[in-house]
């Protein structure tokens, strides 16, 4: 009797062709299994009141809040709605450098810092005195401009 034309290796190549075989019908029946169970319920999301997506329907017993389109403001609020403030304010010089010609005052009324430069002072100023000035919006943010002592 002859040896078999089969070696080892083509063995071992077709066992492995047949059990790829094999594990893609697994997988091509599993898949449909799983689309036979889904349904356009189990697809559907939903978007509660606090713009979250959830799984779960709205409840329709829930009141629903009603807002006129008129009220709804979209942009920047207008100019005019906005209080308006003194254009001369009084502050405390913060921290002056003498030296580099800048520093800062502490607005009486917001509390904000706001930088202040050499060239916009009319009366010498030093560190904890009370002045007046106004303020006008420079190329970093608010600046003071016209600063003098507060007598």
């Amino acid at each position: 009797m002859g040896r078999s034309q089969e070696t080892f290796n083509k063995k071992e190549v077709r066992n492995k062709k047949e059990k790829k075989r094999k594990d893609k019908i697994a997988k091509k029946q599993a898949r449909n299994l799983i689309e036979k169970k889904s349904s356009l319920e189990d697809m559907m999301a939903y978007v509660d009141e606090h713009g979250n997506i959830t799984d779960t329907p709205p409840d329709p017993t829930v009141k629903k809040k009603v807002i006129k389109a008129e009220s709804i403001e979209i942009g920047i609020p207008k100019r005019d709605s906005l209080p308006e403030q003194d254009p001369i304010r009084k502050g405390t010089v913060t921290f002056f450098n003498d030296s580099k010609g800048f520093g800062f005052i502490k607005d009486s009324e917001t509390q904000e810092s706001i930088f202040v430069h050499v060239n916009n002072l009319i009366d010498e100023i030093k560190e904890d005195n009370l002045v007046i000035f106004e303020v006008e919006m420079g190329q970093k943010g608010p600046i003071a401009v016209k600063v003098k002592l507060f007598k």
